[in-house]
Parts: structure tokens; C-alpha cells; sequence
């Protein structure tokens, strides 16, 4: 079958306009958590969030697209028969804070599905492409059913688009779940509270190789392996076993072919929550018994971007495992049972060249990718 590689890649997350700024940013431990100013936290949990100033709007517009332009605004020449997919789990669902202040009207664009459309036509892309939702795990799904339709002929390059922003709609929804730290979340941590939203998203360019070498494209990673699983446990909270990310992971490497020890690197979902983080410690634990593998996760940084989040971390991924370094986790001081020998406040250098990366979404939905270093 044939090798899907990473051809391009751009994000924007509040610590970074790029993915070299941001990926610095990760390095030197910069956090994009602050107090959020962009509505009223007072009758909420947390008043904090990881909000990127430059896509604000007060007009008749979404943020959301905002930060979509910008992030497409990033892109290089695109195929013009380019698949494409996103992942988006609320679009511009700030639309109806606006349309409840009599700022605008609502539009088509509240629809998820009504994304690629607007993605396609600002790219010209023929295809109009497809909008996957499965919580916090959409973006690896669409990664993952990129990468499959490349190995099965039935495209030869896919655009990625994963995005979500801060909205006091989904903002709320989380504090009524208890989910959100009162502080910056702290992954991983024994004190962790929760976790912190951000805004933020990324575009993946997914193509053949033998396409990619073709057009003098320069690349450094492949999808090696992946795998989806679902735990069925409950509507949000995890099976604390992990069972489903367990059969993910194991499924990741069963299609890369290697085994748990060819691992150079852990970059793990990571939410800060008290469940999220206990299930991501055993389930790891379960799968690596005694191999010591680093672990980190981005969100001490740019908070959780839930549609945002996979494609982010798969861009930075290109990064880490070109210059052999894992960024250390911001928020993370005393670890949690279990995570001692897996997450570190600093930056872990690794040589192997496979990169695991996970994410775990509610009602169970977890997906593994394995990103492979090579020489192009």
C-alpha cells in the first residue's frame, strides 16, 4: 500500500501565529492561558482560557472563520483535486452569543458540516469535501481517514482542517460539567483541577509520496500507523481502565508493524482533568508495562482546542521528531501515581523515530497515530 506523508502543515494557536512559533513556544514553556476578557466568567467555574486576540470580531462574523482564514491564509499551492476533510466539533457556534445581543443573524455556518464548503471554495478545491465530529478525537479521526483513502487509490492528496475557538457557549457546558480548572490546568499533575479551553487549529497536507517526491515537496514524517476504538463507557467520562485507548494504541502499531520499544515519544491528550489524565496513566501503563517512553502533553500551553487539538499536536509532532526534542508540559510540578517516569516539566530529548500521539473524546471515542521520521 502506498506512503502517506505530512507535505505541509500550518497552525495558529494562541501561543503562536506559525508552527515554528509555537513549537518555540513549547520549548521555552510559554503559556497562552490567561484571564479570559472575551465574555463574563463570573457565574462560571474558571475565569481562564487560552484566547487568540487577532480573530475576535464584534461585526456580523465569526470567529471561528477568522481563524479559519488564518490559518488557511498559511497554505502553500494546494492540488486542485484535493480531498478534504475537516474536524471542527462547534464551528462558528459563537453565532449565537452574538445573535442573543442582536449583533447578527444566524447563518449556515453554525452547521459543521457547511465548513469544508467555505474551506473549498477559498482554496478552489473541487472537492467539497466532509466534516467529521467525534468530540476531542475528531481531528486524529480525520487524519486517520485521510491517510486511509490515500492508501487505497481513492485520493492522492487530502487537506486536514481542524479548528474549534472559545465560545461562552461551550465555555458554560464545560463549567456546568465540572470540567474547568478555577487555575491554568495542570496535566498530569497530582493537584490538577481541570482543564482550560483555548482556540486554535491546524491544516494538514496529506500525500502519496511517490506524488510528493514527484513535485520536489520536502517532508520529514509519514503515518506510520493508527487505530480507533471506542470504550462505551458513558456519555463524557472515560472508561478508567482505558481500555478503548489500549485497543487504539495496540491497533497503531499492529498497522505500522513495530513494536511497543521502537517508541522514541509519548504526545498524550492530556486534558488536566482528574479522570482524563488517570485513564491516559493506566492505559499507557497497560500498553508499555516497563518501557520508559516521555510523555507530554501541549494543553498546559494553549489549553484544550478540542477540534483544534489532534491536528495541532500532528503538526508540532513533524517538528519534535525533526529535531529529536519532546517540549516539556507547562502546569505540570508534582505527578500523579503513575506518572512519574511518563511526563516532565522540561524538554526530553529522543532518537527513535516513531512518535506516538493520542486523544480521547467523549462517549468513549479514542484514536492513536504513529508519525515515523524519515529521510526524504
Amino acid at each position: 500500500m502506498r506512503q502517506v506523508v505530512i507535505a505541509q502543515t500550518s497552525v495558529v494557536t494562541s501561543v503562536g501565529s506559525d508552527l515554528t512559533t509555537t513549537f518555540q513556544s513549547f520549548l521555552n514553556s510559554q503559556s497562552g492561558i490567561k484571564k479570559n476578557d472575551r465574555f463574563n466568567t463570573k457565574n462560571y467555574r474558571s475565569e481562564y482560557a487560552a484566547l487568540i486576540k487577532d480573530i475576535e470580531t464584534p461585526d456580523n462574523r465569526s470567529s471561528f472563520l477568522n481563524l479559519t482564514d488564518l490559518i488557511i491564509k498559511q497554505l502553500n499551492d494546494i492540488p486542485d483535486d484535493c480531498a478534504l476533510i475537516t474536524a471542527t466539533t462547534q464551528a462558528c457556534v459563537d453565532l449565537f452569543e452574538k445573535n442573543e445581543k442582536k449583533q447578527c443573524s444566524l447563518n449556515k455556518f453554525l452547521i459543521p458540516s457547511n465548513i469544508p464548503k467555505y474551506i473549498a471554495e477559498k482554496l478552489n478545491l473541487k472537492n467539497k469535501g466532509m466534516n467529521i465530529n467525534s468530540a476531542c478525537a475528531s481531528p486524529t479521526i480525520a487524519i486517520i481517514k485521510g491517510t486511509q483513502m490515500i492508501k487505497n487509490k481513492r485520493a492522492n492528496s487530502v487537506l486536514i482542517f481542524c479548528a474549534d475557538i472559545v465560545s461562552e457557549f461551550v465555555f458554560s457546558g464545560f463549567s456546568a460539567l465540572n470540567a474547568l480548572s478555577p487555575v491554568p490546568t495542570q496535566p498530569f499533575d497530582i493537584k490538577r483541577k481541570g482543564m482550560s479551553l483555548g482556540d486554535g487549529g491546524a491544516a494538514i497536507l496529506l500525500m502519496n509520496e511517490e506524488l510528493a517526491k514527484k513535485n520536489s515537496i520536502m517532508f520529514n514524517t509519514s503515518i506510520a500507523g493508527y487505530g480507533i476504538a471506542s470504550d462505551a463507557t458513558h456519555i463524557t467520562a472515560p472508561a478508567q481502565d482505558g481500555r478503548g485507548l489500549i485497543i487504539a494504541i495496540n491497533n497503531a502499531l499492529k498497522t505500522a508493524k513495530i513494536t511497543p520499544d521502537q517508541i522514541g515519544a509519548i504526545n498524550t491528550h492530556g486534558t488536566g482533568t482528574v479522570y482524563n489524565d488517570s485513564m491516559e496513566i493506566n492505559a499507557l501503563k497497560n500498553t508499555f508495562k516497563n518501557i520508559k517512553i516521555p510523555g507530554n502533553s501541549f494543553k498546559g500551553s494553549i489549553g484544550h482546542t478540542l477540534g483544534g487539538a489532534g491536528g495541532i499536536e500532528v503538526a508540532v509532532g513533524t517538528l519534535m521528531l525533526k529535531e529529536h526534542i519532546l517540549p516539556g508540559t507547562v502546569g505540570f510540578s508534582t505527578p500523579e501515581r503513575g506518572a512519574e517516569n511518563l511526563i516532565s516539566s522540561e524538554n526530553v530529548p529522543f532518537y527513535k523515530d516513531h512518535l506516538l500521539s493520542t486523544n480521547s473524546g467523549f462517549a468513549g471515542t479514542n484514536a492513536a497515530l504513529l508519525l515515523k521520521r524519515i529521510n526524504c
